[in-house]
């Protein structure tokens, strides 16, 4: 067709959607958050971002609030109050059981939508309104104006915050999305062009605000070492500037796509402090030393969490599938 797929109940899930298949959360919360804006490429919206052929009841829970890419304080417009208990939380579990005699006495309409997960969708959004949980954690209000400004007054830096927040009420995985779609402008990290100016000014700044904030924050509170935190994009840019690698235009002062060499950042979890695992040549142009594939980071992230990366889960058809094809790179762990 000439056009990008768009997602699809077939695809195959998001990281976050595998593991919370695998490892539920431990009390009543939002098992998986992804915030402030969906997956894009091009124009195809969440594309890898749903769970797939798991069903949508491994989704993760989309926290997307109102304003555009360059409002920096659309995190304040998340309404909490949305989540207060409108009546007693005894008449609520009354209505609950009801519901669940209603269901047993018409078997035959609960087995034909039971492919739609209703139950599972409606449980837990029970338990997750009486609980509290939620509700106090999307409370950025109740941070100290010196910690917010510590992560940055602006999008990506208050998603950390709530990350953070989120992550300590029991939430099992968070998926920080970079705020601004990826269109070359603003403080985009796809910078074909003005680089110099949005790296210095604006993309750096907010990145380095609010990552190193969620580090220091988790280890303050005793968190980071059961908690792993991993800052990592789709690709690199170019070692030189003002050439094209993709077929797209650039300027003098712009990189192009570059998939062959670049870095992540992983922190928490047992993960070793102060250390560089691999080494690029003098361009940054190859890897030297140490190479570690996507897939192979992706397995390191199953493996600090528990999670058996040769674990065999089953697609829509029954079929059995390796959760990830790549081995853990144990030498990032003390």
């Amino acid at each position: 067709s000439g056009q990008l797929e768009p997602p699809s109940p077939k695809d195959y899930p998001n990281f976050g959607s595998q593991i919370i298949r695998l490892k539920p959360p431990e009390v009543p919360m939002l098992p998986f958050v992804m915030m402030p804006r969906p997956l894009q490429e091009s124009n195809v919206v969440n594309k890898s971002g749903t769970a797939g052929f798991l069903g949508r009841a491994f989704d993760p829970y989309y926290l997307f609030p109102p304003g555009d890419d360059m409002d920096m304080g659309k995190m304040n417009k998340i309404r909490v109050d949305d989540l207060q208990l409108r009546v007693p939380a005894g008449q609520l579990q009354r209505r609950a059981r009801l519901r669940e005699l209603v269901n047993a006495g018409m078997p035959d309409i609960d087995k034909a939508v039971s492919k739609y997960d209703l139950n599972e969708y409606y449980d837990s959004a029970l338990n997750l309104i009486l609980s509290g949980r939620a509700r106090d954690a999307f409370d950025l209000d109740k941070e100290s104006a010196a910690l917010r400004d510590r992560y940055g007054r602006n999008t990506f830096g208050q998603c950390c915050l709530l990350a953070r927040r989120l992550v300590e009420a029991g939430t099992r995985v968070v998926e920080v999305i970079w705020p601004k779609v990826a269109n070359s402008d603003n403080h985009s990290w796809d910078v074909h062009t003005g680089l110099t100016n949005r790296m210095k000014n604006q993309s750096a700044p907010m990145l380095d605000s609010g990552l190193s904030a969620l580090i220091s924050d988790l280890d303050d509170r005793g968190l980071l070492d059961e908690t792993l935190v991993v800052a990592i994009g789709e690709f690199g840019r170019s070692p030189q500037r003002g050439v094209s690698t993709s077929g797209n235009n650039n300027s003098d002062d712009g990189r192009d796509h570059w998939p062959y060499c670049y870095t992540a950042c992983v922190a928490g979890a047992g993960i070793k402090r102060g250390f560089v695992y691999g080494e690029s040549d003098q361009t940054a142009s190859a890897p030297l030393r140490d190479p570690v594939h996507p897939i192979e980071l992706l397995a390191t992230m199953y493996h600090s969490i528990g999670i058996n990366p040769e674990t065999i889960v089953y697609n829509h058809l029954n079929q059995p599938r390796e959760l990830v094809k790549a081995q853990a790179v144990t030498g990032l762990f003390g």
